[in-house]
């Protein structure tokens, strides 16, 4: 088992001490899931899992019908969003909750219909009528509102911005997300353990690896199995090769979105290079199917680890030049010094994790503070700093690609022969799994509860865009509307893996 975590079954009481112990311990929110039982004659489930004292902590209350949970976003900003989407999804209500408007209810399901309970006919026919969203409204002398999207001239998925602006100044932003729900949690239930992780893989694209692992982390739990070492060592090349392919690519874009196009060309061009090598070294650029319960369903050859020490240096000695680049172009720096500021305690309240916390002050990188095999023994150095600008943001990217590749050359040079797959028994009806992976965004998570013949019951994934778009909401404050692009960029967050 990778991640260490608990599971309890709470009253009402000690969910609400539960979750006030993990914060005032320094610990966080990491998701808010629930379940219908009602098959079972148990009525519902509300789940939270917590990180704290170097493992996951998953609450777990029971509820009858109708019966309301006590919210936690009064000491989890966070779960503010997640309250609202367990309710669109499952009918529960949150006792107490400020914002009860719907999140991912965007009229494709009727009033009253609830997707993840055990009586919702998804092959009925319906109408989508959404309806008004009421955002927050601004007033005063020379207060303007500029609404953005849902559709943008850009080839990126839908989210809606409205901006409340005095001159080019910003007052207020607020999102609306929701757009590309996909159904994901519900489309699990037609799969068996085994194969759960292709759907894991495509909860967000360009985080493939780390969910696919997330997910067969939580598959291993269940079934109380361990992947052989080579597997384990192979699962941290290919996530470490995904964060670099990533941090390439936004390094490029954030460089176009202050006008040197000249980066984007670049960038591009080393991020092409590195994913046509996956494809050569794995069978897909992005890996996806590759990490899989058990193990892994590709090898490294001789050849394609020679390549890829070749490129590691290669692409190191490009990144340094450009990054020398990036540091004396003065109107770069412009742009990306004190622009969007979050601050340590904003990032803090609101649970940031990955690139977007750590350029915040936020010290967590699970691959230093609760390593699975084989960063134990990879020593990963952690990168922070604090002033949690875009151009702290830019810092956390170009340090943490010099460090992957290190990482990449040591791994495969220390890399174990043997087996790739142990045959994963499977669980028995309710066995209970989690995963947690420190992909190159931050934290992916997923819940897993095996149901009857290895068939999955429940299973909850998690992205970590759930806590870093709300804190877009105050990095923007206080900025000019033309560089809201280069912020929202800076983070570079997911709506897919949002709107799962």
């Amino acid at each position: 088992m990778d991640t260490p975590f608990t599971r309890t079954i709470v009253t009402r009481e000690q969910w609400v001490e539960g979750a006030w112990a993990v914060r005032d311990a320094g610990g966080r929110l990491v998701t808010l899931w629930g379940s219908d039982n009602t098959d079972r004659g148990a009525g519902f489930a509300v789940m939270a899992a917590f990180v704290a004292a170097g493992g996951v902590r998953v609450l777990e209350l029971s509820l009858a019908a109708g019966e309301p949970y006590p919210e936690i976003a009064g000491l989890f900003p966070a779960a503010g969003r997640m309250q609202r989407a367990l309710h669109d999804l499952l009918g529960l209500v949150a006792e107490g909750a400020r914002d009860t408007r719907p999140w991912l209810r965007h009229g494709a399901w009727r009033e009253g219909e609830f997707p993840l309970r055990r009586d919702f006919d998804a092959s009925a026919a319906r109408n989508n009528a959404p309806a008004d969203y009421r955002f927050v409204r601004v007033e005063g002398d020379g207060v303007h509102e500029i609404p953005v999207g849902p559709i943008h001239a850009g080839i990126i998925e839908p989210g809606h911005f409205r901006f409340n602006i005095v001159g080019e100044k910003v007052l207020r932003l607020e999102e609306r997300l929701g757009y590309v729900h996909k159904g994901i949690d519900r489309r699990f239930a037609a799969f068996a353990i085994g194969e759960g992780h292709r759907l894991a893989g495509r909860v967000s694209g360009d985080s493939a690896v780390a969910f696919q692992w997330a997910y067969a982390q939580a598959a291993e739990a269940a079934a109380g199995a361990e992947p052989p070492p080579r597997a384990q060592w192979l699962r941290a090349l290919m996530l470490e090769r995904e964060r670099v392919a990533n941090h390439l690519g936004d390094l490029g874009a954030l460089g176009n979105d202050a006008a040197l196009a000249f980066a984007l060309s670049q960038f591009m061009r080393l991020k092409e290079d590195w994913l046509r090598l996956n494809a050569e070294a794995f069978g897909h650029r992005m890996a996806w199917d590759r990490i899989v319960p058990g193990g892994v369903d590709a090898d490294l050859t001789g050849p394609a680890a020679a390549r890829m020490l070749e490129q590691a240096d290669a692409i190191e000695a490009e990144v340094r030049v450009l990054r020398e680049i990036f540091d004396e172009s003065s109107s770069l720096q412009d742009r990306f010094i004190t622009t969007g500021r979050l601050t340590p305690d904003q990032a803090h309240a609101f649970g940031v994790t990955g690139l977007a916390g750590r350029a915040s002050g936020q010290a967590f990188d699970l691959r230093c503070d609760m390593p699975c095999a084989p960063y134990g023994e990879l020593a990963v150095r952690k990168v922070v700093f604090d002033a949690g600008d875009v151009a702290a943001r830019v810092k956390v990217r170009f340090e943490e690609l010099i460090e992957s590749l290190r990482l990449i050359r040591e791994i495969v040079r220390r890399l174990p022969p043997g087996e790739l797959r142990r045959e994963l028994a499977l669980p028995p009806a309710r066995a209970f799994g989690v995963g947690l992976v420190e992909g190159w965004r931050g934290e992916a998570f997923v819940a897993l509860e095996a149901g009857e013949g290895g068939a999955i019951r429940r299973c909850h994934a998690h992205d970590p865009s759930w806590h870093a778009w709300p804190a877009v909401e105050h990095a923007v404050i206080g900025n000019i509307v033309p560089d809201f692009p280069l912020i929202n960029k800076s983070f570079n967050l997911s709506y897919s893996g949002q709107d799962c």
